[in-house]
């Protein structure tokens, strides 16, 4: 097993974060399986510029909010492919608004791709690590799951699912060598906070410590840590990458 390459299944890769950690994960050395939903352009360039750096990479169309689809991905793609080492479940939406004038659907919408697309990836992975005996899950979670934030119930109330997901799985995986760990976030500069009014900017920055928004290359630093081998001896955790961001 120790031959084949280390593969990583990044979700939600094709921009934003999810690039920057299928990037990261591919300047160290691993081959990289990105998807995306609606932007095959961006994901083929993510995975284009991998390929330059010397890594292989590939991309897939998958939509983790379909169950059935998740499991034929990996059953198609990587089980007895490839050696899973990790997964990191990236991808994610949001559909803010207002509780009390907020629809079920736009509700269920975010629930069923944060939280079950994640629980769903997670079980398949699991599956395949079980065999191996080894692998590292890295859910990437958001300070707002943590402190809750207005507008955003459905969105904050998936992403701190996502973290007792990432406790229990940590739990049941841990005898058989797999670790689950989350990444929490606070904001970070990418396509939604550079749309953000410089009165918005100037109000979230008032509660940040470190007085400045994170980069991308924080967050995909923290998931390439708790997939190394420096961090065999760590799950269940949260690791927040807020520059001190609390509630």
């Amino acid at each position: 097993m120790n031959e084949l390459p280390k593969t990583a299944v990044v979700t939600g890769a094709s921009r934003g974060i999810g690039k920057c950690i299928a990037e990261t994960l591919g300047a160290l050395g691993y081959q990289v399986y990105i998807t995306y939903v609606s932007k095959p352009a961006e994901a083929e360039a993510v995975a284009e510029a991998i390929r330059a750096g010397g890594a292989k990479a590939l991309a897939f169309r998958l939509n983790v909010a379909d169950a059935e689809a998740v499991a034929g991905f990996f059953a198609d793609e990587i089980k007895d492919k490839v050696r899973l080492d990790l997964l990191v479940n990236n991808a994610g939406i949001t559909q803010d608004g207002f509780l009390i004038r907020m629809r079920d659907e736009d509700f269920d919408k975010v629930l069923g791709v944060d939280l079950k697309g994640a629980f769903t990836c997670l079980r398949e992975a699991a599956k395949i690590m079980v065999r191996q005996r080894f692998g590292r899950i890295v859910n990437i979670s958001s300070v707002v799951g943590q402190m809750g934030n207005a507008g955003q119930s459905n969105y904050s109330a998936a992403k701190a699912g996502l973290i007792g997901l990432t406790k229990a799985a940590a739990k049941e995986l841990a005898s058989r060598g797999v670790t689950v760990n989350a990444v929490a976030p606070g904001f970070i500069e990418t396509d939604m906070t550079l749309a953000l009014s410089e009165d918005i900017r100037g109000q979230y920055l008032e509660h940040i410590p470190l007085k400045r928004f994170g980069a991308p290359e924080d967050v995909a630093e923290a998931v390439a840590f708790l997939a190394s081998d420096k961090a065999g001896y760590i799950t269940g955790q949260v690791l927040a990458v807020n520059g001190g961001m609390y509630c």
